[in-house]
């Protein structure tokens, strides 16, 4: 076994993945504690150093799967994402690039690329995309036909919620969310049009219970999926894994016999 070999193993084993997930742990909870003036005051330099000790870890990793893997490291998407997240953090932070500073906390998100059950979530929201693209669309056409009935109807009395398409989409929004739609917004309106409800109460069951569970649905769908063919490709590679052993067997087998 070459030495490539032996260290792209030793990144996979469970020890090192663990530890790594420790490590990001840590830097995110050292990384909330430089927010804090007073606990800056105090320890500053133990604080900063600390960040720079697990920045040097995460280096060490991706400069060892670089050797490991070469090439192929970046044929796979999450070694990529870990590439950029820590490529950002070794951005000075200085003059006009201070502002990467305060991206050093995306090194929290590695977190994702290095538990698989994480990976699934994310890997199941990005299949969704398309599928959501549309229902998005539908969404917008919904709200828009809604912004412009709502602007022509309540826009005179209401200026402040329904006085421009804007804030009429705006207002849609909210009576979506079903924050303080019937209280805050609906029930002053029914005061002047008794009959609104006829045209609130359809839009919110379009919207809340029907386009936003569809957009649910789909990412728990493609989620399933993911989950699905992740565990079918652990079960080939077991079954290939176990079929090379009992060639191995049966050579062996053969070569008693022979001799």
């Amino acid at each position: 076994m070459t030495l490539r070999e032996k260290i792209a193993g030793f990144i996979e084993t469970d020890r090192v993945r663990y530890f790594i997930v420790g490590v990001i742990v840590f830097n995110a909870i050292i990384l909330g504690m430089e927010t804090s003036p007073r606990l800056m005051a105090a320890a500053g330099p133990l604080i900063t150093a600390l960040d720079r000790i697990c920045l040097g870890i995460f280096v060490v990793e991706i400069l060892l799967k670089l050797f490991a893997f070469r090439g192929g490291f970046f044929r796979s998407g999450w070694n990529i994402f870990d590439f950029v997240i820590v490529g950002v953090a070794l951005v000075p932070g200085n003059g006009g690039l201070s502002v990467l500073r305060a991206l050093r906390i995306l090194r929290v998100l590695r977190v994702i690329s290095v538990l698989p059950s994480l990976r699934r979530v994310v890997e199941g929201f990005v299949t969704a995309l398309p599928g959501m693209g549309s229902v998005f669309l539908l969404m917008g056409i919904v709200f828009y036909i809604g912004a412009v009935m709502a602007t022509k109807l309540f826009g005179s009395d209401f200026p402040q919620w329904f006085g421009t398409l804007g804030r009429s989409g705006y207002s849609l929004f909210q009576i979506m969310t079903l924050e303080s739609w019937s209280m805050g917004i609906v029930r002053p309106v029914m005061e002047i049009y008794p009959y609104a409800w006829a045209f609130f109460v359809p839009f919110i069951m379009v919207t809340t219970f029907a386009v936003v569970n569809l957009l649910v649905g789909l990412i728990v769908n493609s989620m399933q999926d993911a989950h699905a063919e992740e565990t079918n490709a652990a079960t080939d590679s077991y079954r290939d894994e176990v079929m090379r052993k009992l060639d191995a067997i049966e050579k062996r087998l053969e070569e008693r016999e022979k001799n």
